[in-house]
Order: structure tokens, then C-alpha cells, then sequence
């Protein structure tokens, strides 16, 4: 019940304070595992995603981020292992223990939430580039979809270093499945996926 309750505030809050429009452009939301990757910019990045997508995909969607960010209170801890279920990655622990995580994660029927830039953009770069585990993951569950998911102005609705929110209107903008080919090395599949999210950033998506 508490988690519940909690899962419910945090929605209402996060979708009061961006006023958040989603654009399903690719795909649409449906029962389908997936693995979500988005641009990186602020520590609400993945509550926007999670509560963006229908009741029925939240409790089935897990973000992946440091495990030390939420070991830093009850509370976040209390939010993360049991309202996200969030896919917890041990600080110096390896590639291969984050796959291994994540993996296991997609074998016990969830979604993900990854961000491939592996830290917040604070720069002023549009996208920074990615880091290789999006590739490995597709590689090792070849059959899950990947969805590049944009998302516009949350670095400004909460900026580095601020605790409270700034009400601003933001977007995410949801664009086709991918799925790594047969064939396709790291670079070139890295190169594909950072060149469609990209493509979700343009104005007219917004």
C-alpha cells in the first residue's frame, strides 16, 4: 500500500511540475519488453520516463542507475528499491557485473531505463557520446526492442545543484524500436542509436 501511495505522489508531482507531453512518434505504448535509452542531463531524467508511460508498463519499467545514489538516505532507498524497483549498479564493480544486473533484470520480464552517455550531460554539447554497455546489453538479449527517448528542457526544470523543482513545460519524444543486427558490430550500432536519438531532438519534435 505504501508503495503504492508513493508511486501515485511521485507521479502527480513530476507530471505538475513539467507539465510533461509525450510524443510517441516510433512506437506506441504497449506490452513490449523494452530497453529505453535516453539523453542524460538531470537526476529526474528517469522519473519523467517511468511516469510518462501508462500504470500498467510503470510496474513492469526498472531504471538502472549507481547504486550509491540511493544508498544516500531511507528515504531514497525506501523510493528505490521499492516504488522504481530500480536495477541498483555497484560503484567499481565492472562491465560485466552491470550486464550481469541488467540481464538478469530483462530475464525476470522487466523493462529498463538506461542512460548510454553513462553521466549527466552538464555540458554544452546536445548529446555526449555514448558508452559501450547499450551495445552489449542488445547484444546478450537480441529479441528486446530499444527505444531512443529524447527528452526536452528537465536540465532546466531541475538544474545542477537545486533541490527544488522549477515549473517548466517538458517533452519526451519516443522513437522507433531498434534491435541490434546479426552482423552489426559495437561501433556501428552505437553509431545508429546515439544518430536516431539525436534525430528526436530536433525543434519540431518538441
Amino acid at each position: 500500500m505504501l508503495e503504492r501511495i508513493a508511486a501515485t505522489a511521485i507521479t502527480v508531482f513530476a507530471r505538475l511540475v513539467t507539465g510533461v507531453r509525450t510524443n510517441w512518434l516510433g512506437c506506441r505504448p504497449e506490452p513490449v519488453q523494452r530497453i529505453y535509452f535516453a539523453n542524460h542531463s538531470s537526476h529526474g531524467d528517469f522519473v519523467l520516463i517511468w511516469t510518462s508511460l501508462p500504470q500498467a508498463l510503470r510496474t513492469v519499467t526498472r531504471p538502472v542507475a549507481g547504486a550509491d545514489y540511493w544508498q544516500q538516505s531511507a528515504a531514497r532507498r525506501f523510493i528505490g528499491e521499492r516504488v522504481f524497483r530500480a536495477v541498483a549498479i555497484p560503484r567499481g564493480g565492472g562491465a560485466q557485473q552491470a550486464q550481469d544486473l541488467m540481464c538478469a533484470a530483462l530475464d525476470g520480464g522487466a523493462s529498463l531505463i538506461v542512460f548510454p552517455e553513462g553521466t549527466r550531460n552538464t555540458t554544452e554539447e546536445t548529446l555526449l557520446p555514448f558508452r559501450s554497455g547499450l551495445y552489449w546489453l542488445a547484444k546478450a538479449r537480441p529479441d528486446v526492442e530499444c527505444v531512443p527517448v529524447w527528452i526536452a528542457n528537465i536540465s532546466r526544470v531541475l538544474p545542477k545543484g537545486e533541490f527544488l523543482p522549477i515549473p517548466l513545460l517538458c517533452t519526451l519524444t519516443f522513437g522507433a524500436p531498434m534491435k541490434v543486427g546479426a552482423e552489426e558490430d559495437k561501433s556501428a550500432f552505437i553509431d545508429r542509436a546515439r544518430t536516431a536519438l539525436l534525430a528526436l531532438s530536433r525543434p519540431d519534435h518538441d
